[in-house]
């Protein structure tokens, strides 16, 4: 049974308002809280460790899926293994993300390890979004990684966020391409408070005509450290782009550290990274239309994070 915490959580990190359309699986505490299949969508647990195989049929069309994940009971603490099949010619939405409320002294922790085998020409949408909350001592931590693997001719967005209330993350995520393979990553970060957030992208584009374009926009406040670590390596003709575009206040720190190798003549990569404060300019010109200087502030963020 889902109670009213683990409702508000839904709705942060999944959007969720009630039982979500299609196939899901609700993970509530350590434990399944809810699953359903489709004719197109089969969702099995695992035998030999906590998660489970998403199994999506060849073809399927304008289907989801639903994973969330929902914490919240202080001092628990777990790492689930999903496995992602993908069928070709494929086309479907993947929401997943993790929410932890803890209001009491002990740190709580949720590790998820997702794998995604996308077949020929499949093309996926991925959402991931992690969440935190609660008035307790103890912390709440997330670490994810994700690992892809696509075929030739497919094509994955994957939208990754993070704004509020988690103070210690370390997001890894690894893909490989095949020919004429696809990867678009957006991420969204807010830090503040004493938080620590690290996000490493590995990208390995091994098929001609492969390309990848990996996007940081993230904010860091307070005392907060951010790290946003992206190496693209080109193995064929391909295309790469990686970016770190950063609003630093406060005390806070963010380092970006972009990498590209090419390993292939017709490898063409690029790596851009900017971190400043917000421009004085933006801030008058917020306050000449009645905003307080905090006001504007939270205004120009929010449009940089959107």
């Amino acid at each position: 049974m889902i109670d009213e915490i683990q409702l508000r959580l839904l709705r942060e990190i999944a959007d969720l308002h009630g039982i979500p359309e299609g196939a899901y699986n609700i993970r509530a505490n350590g434990e399944m809280a809810g699953r359903a299949t489709t004719a197109n969508i089969d969702i099995v647990t695992k035998t030999d460790k906590s998660g489970i195989d998403i199994r999506i049929q060849p073809g399927t069309k304008g289907e989801s899926v639903h994973i969330p994940v929902v914490l919240s009971k202080t001092g628990l603490q777990e790492t689930v293994y999903n496995d992602f099949y993908i069928g070709a010619d494929s086309d479907v939405m993947i929401v997943a993300g993790c929410g932890i409320d803890n209001c009491g002294g002990q740190d709580s922790r949720h590790d998820g390890v997702h794998r995604f085998f996308v077949g020929p020409r499949a093309r996926v949408k991925y959402v991931e979004k992690h969440y935190g909350q609660g008035t307790g001592t103890g912390k709440r931590i997330l670490n994810p990684v994700t690992e892809v693997h696509m075929e030739e001719g497919s094509s994955m967005e994957m939208e990754m966020v993070q704004i509020r209330g988690v103070d210690s993350t370390v997001r890894t995520t690894t893909a490989e391409l095949a020919a004429d393979a696809h990867l678009v990553v957006r991420e969204r970060l807010l830090t503040h408070g004493e938080q620590r957030a690290e996000s490493v992208y590995v990208t390995l584009l091994n098929g001609a005509g492969a390309s990848a374009d990996v996007v940081s926009r993230s904010v860091a406040r307070d005392h907060s450290y951010q790290k946003f670590d992206s190496r693209i390596t080109g193995n064929a003709p391909c295309t790469g782009h990686t970016e770190c575009d950063g609003i630093i206040m406060d005390s806070a720190r963010i380092l970006a550290v972009p990498q590209l190798e090419a390993n292939d003549l017709d490898a063409s990569l690029i790596h851009e990274a900017a971190i400043g404060r917000i421009a004085g300019e933006q801030i008058i010109k917020l306050e000449t239309l009645g905003l307080t200087e905090e006001e504007a502030e939270e205004q120009i963020i929010n449009g940089f994070l959107k």
